[in-house]
């Protein structure tokens, strides 16, 4: 006869690349429930961002994940310029889709590269890691930064792209893809790879609605969620389509991720093709006033921002929900039924972030 034990599993793992805590209760080796513990590494940076003022703010919300920090201050700056009334330079709007799928990228690879590591392939992390220092260094060359590239500004951004670094963008985007042949056929062929992921972790799209899956983890289960077909920014003049799966299991979520590198690269290459002159910034006097919710989207999924103003140059209230803490709720859906060596897997395959969460 089975009996159920309860164990404690992270915030500390090998595998884990986030402090979550899961507390599984376990039949022999099956998970039958599993319930989270956040709040490992919480900053206190919606009160602080109230404490700073609106034009500091952007800095500060920029540094919530260094792995999508850029959509952090593009979605803060439209919120903002929502408040202002304040239009954004068709150039702007264009560069900032560059390095926002830019950025989208260095995340993707990052996930893939972590992926691996939960299997022990350490030469296809590193493979991953190679990948993405092309894409670093893209970041490097135009921003001057790696990680925090500091170039989105209220009414548009900081600095420009000139001719001759975009010709060397097209040239990192080519190597990459040459990489990625590789990578897509290590990661979508491989028999350990899919013994692994496919038919683990899995969710119907009827429960990724339910729970509130967005990102990946909604689309890996056919369920066709991307704000960027709203058309922010310049993504209505670029045609975007959001790209799904239908499995709904861990190998559907590496899928999405691995066919929408092939879709930044193709986005960025449009945006530098169809990349307007003009100003890249417009001046503005006044503060914010009034509330709006900004919406974009992360590598992981929607980002919300809620912004209040009162006329001051302080915030009357700042709100972040990170894509990471909705896909949690799908994340305890995924876990019963699985094996416990399967848990860091299924974990992994919603690529978490828990330093954004606990904001």
């Amino acid at each position: 006869m089975s009996q159920k034990s309860t164990i404690p599993f992270g915030p500390q793992h090998p595998v884990f690349p986030e402090p979550i805590q899961l507390r599984l209760v376990l039949e022999d080796e099956k998970v039958v429930e599993a319930l989270p513990a956040i709040g490992y590494c919480h900053r206190g940076l919606e009160k602080l961002a109230e404490k700073k003022d609106f034009l500091q703010d952007v800095y500060l919300i920029e540094r919530i994940c260094g792995i999508c920090s850029f959509m952090h201050s593009m979605n803060y700056c439209q919120g903002i310029e929502e408040l202002l009334g304040l239009p954004v330079p068709d150039r702007a709007r264009f560069l900032r889709v560059i390095w926002a799928e830019v950025h989208r990228m260095h995340s993707h690879l990052l996930f893939l590269g972590l992926l691996a590591d939960s299997f022990g392939y350490e030469n296809l992390f590193m493979q991953c890691m190679r990948c993405r220092e092309d894409i670093l260094e893209v970041m490097e060359l135009t921003a001057g930064n790696r990680i925090l590239l500091t170039t989105c500004c209220i009414g548009g951004v900081r600095k420009d792209i000139p001719a001759d670094q975009m010709d060397q963008i097209l040239l990192a985007l080519d190597r990459v893809g040459e990489q990625l042949v590789d990578l897509r056929n290590a990661f979508s062929n491989d028999y350990t790879v899919k013994k692994r992921l496919i038919g683990v972790g899995c969710l119907t799209a009827a429960q990724a609605h339910e729970s509130g899956a967005v990102g990946p983890v909604a689309k890996a289960c056919g369920v066709a969620l991307d704000l960027r077909e709203t058309g922010y920014a310049a993504y209505k003049e670029l045609g975007f389509k959001t790209i799904t799966e239908t499995a709904g299991d861990s190998y559907a979520r590496m899928m999405v991720r691995l066919r929408e590198l092939d879709q930044c690269m193709e986005l960025v290459r449009k945006a530098i093709q169809l990349l307007p002159a003009g100003p890249i910034s417009t001046p503005f006097k006044g503060n914010p006033t009034g509330e709006v919710a900004a919406r974009i989207e992360q590598p992981r999924g929607e980002l919300l921002f809620f912004i209040k103003g009162n006329g001051t140059k302080n915030l009357e209230r700042f709100r972040a929900r990170t894509p990471t803490f909705a896909n949690l709720a799908p994340l305890l859906q995924m876990l019963p039924g699985c094996q416990l060596a399967d848990v860091p897997i299924i974990v992994i395959s919603i690529d978490p972030c828990i330093s954004c969460t606990e904001r």
